[in-house]
């Protein structure tokens, strides 16, 4: 078979700086094409790449030109766009959160499995080093019974980082749909499921809009998640972390307790009641510190499992389940109530 053509709709910073890059760099894809409302961004970015341009990603979607896209662009456009790709028999590699409801997560779902397509949703914690050894651990019954964790994602917000500054999608409920525990909070109760290899029941949580007064959603939450089996901890998502960001997840069991990207030279530490600790370093966490210039391993598992027809490892259901802990976050925030997932 010759190279997946691949598009990307959506020309901002994860575009440029994740997908583009990184099928780049993949012996199995050709860059055909590029979309983005901005015609001046796509020109640009297309040029370095090598790609066609398009500022309608109907356009781009019905040409035929595209084996797969990636979907880059912000969240309220995330089903819309999935949902017309998946029905012109196109792959998609979508950005997270999935979408901005079950019911459209749902639709995405339905049109993926229609049309015999792939659907993988761009959780990248799953793949992090330190996550996938953890997760090892975990499962190989290291820790015993696990009875708590804590996690946190922070930093000083996208204005920092995002193409549009403070101008940009993500502070704007209208587009956004959610802000901190969208961009941040989701990926974190990705995690936490795969990790625990439990679905979450019940959330309670607090969310604020307290650093960023240009903003209508949220920069700021704190929710308490508890598993089918009854772990409970705590998952923090802010954008008001204004020095170090903090990707930190910590996970207490009966034998041990992980720490993992935590200390800045071991990316996991498993401290165990014994008193003896382990160090392991795995590689970095991808952050915008250090100019994300790490592999997310998105994109190749992505394209993976369009060549060798698999399921990929992060498919519409594990985005639907991973939107739901969040969905059920912002209803307990409303009715100021423990709420059920």
């Amino acid at each position: 078979m010759g190279k997946l053509k691949v598009g990307v709709i959506g020309c901002g910073s994860i575009a440029q700086h994740r997908h583009l890059p990184e099928y780049a760099m993949n012996q199995n894809v050709q860059i055909i094409a590029v979309c983005d409302v901005v015609e001046e961004r796509a020109q640009e970015v297309a040029e370095k790449y090598g790609a066609k341009v398009y500022t309608n990603y109907e356009e781009l979607l019905q040409s035929g030109e595209v084996d797969a896209v990636s979907v880059c662009t912000p969240n309220y456009l995330h089903a819309p766009i999935s949902i017309i790709a998946l029905n012109a028999g196109v792959h998609v590699l979508c950005e997270k959160p999935i979408a901005t409801s079950k019911e459209e997560a749902q639709a995405m779902i339905e049109s993926a499995e229609k049309n015999g397509k792939k659907l993988m949703i761009a959780h990248n914690q799953r793949f992090v080093p330190s996550h996938q050894k953890a997760r090892q651990l975990i499962e190989n019954g290291e820790l015993g019974k696990i009875y708590s964790f804590r996690t946190a994602f922070g930093h000083g917000g996208p204005e920092g980082w995002s193409v549009e500054g403070k101008e940009g999608w993500f502070f704007q409920k209208e587009k956004a749909f959610i802000g901190a525990m969208g961009d941040l909070g989701v990926h974190k109760t990705d995690l936490l499921r795969y990790l625990l290899g439990e679905e979450f029941v019940e959330v309670g949580a607090f969310i604020e809009t307290s650093a960023k007064d240009f903003a209508n959603v949220d920069d700021n939450a704190i929710c308490v998640l508890k598993t089918e089996s009854g772990i409970i901890g705590t998952l923090a998502a802010s954008w008001s972390y204004v020095s170090k960001e903090d990707n930190s997840t910590i996970i207490y069991g009966e034998k041990a307790i992980l720490r993992l990207e935590e200390d800045p030279t071991y990316s996991l530490v498993v401290q165990y009641a014994t008193g003896e600790s382990v160090n392991y370093k795995l590689g970095k966490i991808q952050s915008n510190e250090n100019g994300g210039q790490v592999n997310s391993h998105i994109v190749e598992q992505f394209v993976e499992s369009v060549v060798q027809e698999k399921e990929p490892p992060v498919n519409g259901e594990e985005g639907m389940k991973s939107l739901e802990v969040i969905l059920a976050a912002l209803r307990s925030n409303e009715t100021k109530q423990i709420t059920r997932v």
